[in-house]
């Protein structure tokens, strides 16, 4: 399954991207997440591996981050596993105007086990909604800033 999603930010590309690298903001966009911890690696860095911790009601998850590459400004892509899934994630930031920057982000899921792959199947929006919403969360964070 893949999913893409863009969004326009009223900011310069340069604080976007800066806002987007900083691991101090994710609990300020992303609903239930709890920590991250970096496991080895420089982070930010290409081969860093985190753990993310997420909490939703009484669900906790927890997933594995490795950063396949990080050209910010301008693109951030990083490979997430779970348990039962693993997904890629590419980001990329376009200047549009000096006060205008493209958020887009794109998902694919690579390998779901059998539960999750019904779900996938039956309601495909559980799977990329989270991310179109973050991204919503994302920039009224960045233009409140």
């Amino acid at each position: 399954m893949k999913f893409n999603y863009s969004i326009d930010i009223n900011k310069p590309m340069a604080e976007v991207a800066d806002l987007f690298a900083d691991p101090n903001t994710l609990k300020e966009y992303q609903e239930g997440f709890v920590k991250k911890e970096l496991v080895s690696g420089i982070m930010g860095q290409p081969g860093a591996i985190s753990k993310i911790w997420f909490k939703n009601g009484k669900q906790e998850m927890e997933l594995t981050e490795t950063i396949i590459s990080n050209d910010l400004p301008n693109s951030y892509e990083a490979f997430y596993h779970h348990v039962h899934m693993d997904n890629t994630h590419t980001t990329t930031f376009t200047s549009l105007s000096d006060s205008v920057t493209r958020y887009r982000t794109e998902g694919e899921y690579t390998r779901v086990s059998f539960v999750p792959k019904i779900m996938m199947k039956l309601f495909p929006s559980m799977f990329s909604k989270p991310a179109q919403k973050w991204m919503a969360n994302f920039k009224q964070l960045a233009e409140s800033k």
